[in-house]
């Protein structure tokens, strides 16, 4: 009881660090990089639903992320739809072409899988930068709405847009958790731990992988809409496949199956690279190393390293007390 109520107040403590942040730092350049990591954080966690609780490995993220962005760009923009509108359609959008391309993907497994969906997301790349006539080729598209008022609520400032990108990703993480602690999420880790196996307890193992990887271009979804929102002009590049490889770096420094470790690795990550900008590409040389000693020596990642040693730590003091008990009796 006592743990579970040492995690909650250390959830809540981090919850108010977020909301008063902007007040401690006051440097609007700070201010756009925290918002952009709570983004980044957003499709990280959809990355994780699929290949740290089911098993399987997209390559295609970054490709979904763009088709959230750009179906808000392009809704908003040449369609001149309502932003909430377009909001919701755009995460239509992204679930359909992620439930079409899930059924195809999901005929394969492993590293098959991965290469997959890499195809994919590269097709999703050239579609977006040669369809000049729709996506506005390289030139990119221009002009995107901020969210739309909310009654009293503007979202035109800085720090509006930030609070409301932080309730969004704190709403997401929420969704996560209880998907996760659900039947269905025992049902993904059942398929990650032996497919097999969950198929002999007669688990229908094709219908919550496709659920699986429906969510997860959801949050994607969510996430690429924020980013066009925020940014308010979008290009071809964030569908490249140096962007799905920066999503997996950020779930495997913080820890690929942790529900965690997808906000802990981007922010950490996002706000590193962000304060060795003076070493410009030489950054990659202090990234590579210490990312490759990760791998080896953690391979849970950083949340998954500290929840090993918790872990050690309780079952030593588990083993004192018993030898304790023992010599008393």
């Amino acid at each position: 009881m006592s743990s579970i109520f040492t995690k909650k107040n250390t959830v809540i403590a981090l919850i108010v660090l977020a909301f008063v942040i902007p007040f401690v730092l006051q440097n609007q350049y700070y201010l756009h990089v925290l918002t952009l990591a709570c983004i980044w954080s957003i499709a990280v966690y959809g990355l994780n639903l699929l290949a740290g609780f089911t098993g399987y490995l997209s390559l295609a993220h970054a490709g979904f992320f763009a088709i959230g962005a750009y179906s808000l760009g392009l809704l908003t923009v040449k369609a001149e739809l309502s932003f909430w509108l377009a909001f919701l359609i755009s995460l239509i959008i992204t679930m359909i072409i992620g439930s079409f391309i899930g059924l195809i993907a999901l005929r394969t497994k492993e590293h098959f899988f991965a290469i997959y969906t890499l195809c994919v997301g590269y097709i999703i790349y050239l579609v977006i930068d040669k369809w000049d006539s729709l996506t506005g080729g390289v030139r990119g598209l221009i002009g995107i709405p901020a969210p739309a008022n909310i009654g009293p609520i503007s979202f035109t400032t800085p720090l509006s847009q930030y609070y409301f990108v932080l309730v969004v990703t704190l709403l997401c993480i929420l969704m996560v958790y209880r998907i996760v602690h659900s039947l269905t999420g025992r049902t993904f880790i059942a398929i990650r731990n032996s497919e097999e196996l969950a198929l002999s307890l007669g688990i229908s193992t094709t219908k919550n992988k496709l659920l699986s990887f429906v969510l997860s271009t959801f949050f994607a979804g969510i996430a690429g809409a924020l980013y066009g929102s925020f940014i308010r002009f979008i290009g071809p590049e964030i569908s490249y496949t140096t962007i799905m490889f920066d999503f997996l770096t950020y779930l495997i420094v913080g820890g690929i199956g942790t529900l965690s470790g997808p906000i802990v690795g981007t922010f950490l990550i996002v706000l590193l690279s962000q304060n060795l900008q003076f070493l410009q590409d030489y950054r990659m040389l202090i990234f590579g190393p210490l990312l490759t000693l990760l791998i080896i020596f953690s391979p849970r990642g950083i949340v998954g390293f500290v929840i090993t040693k918790y872990h050690q730590r309780q079952r030593k003091i588990s083993a004192v007390l018993k030898d304790a008990r023992a010599k008393e009796g």
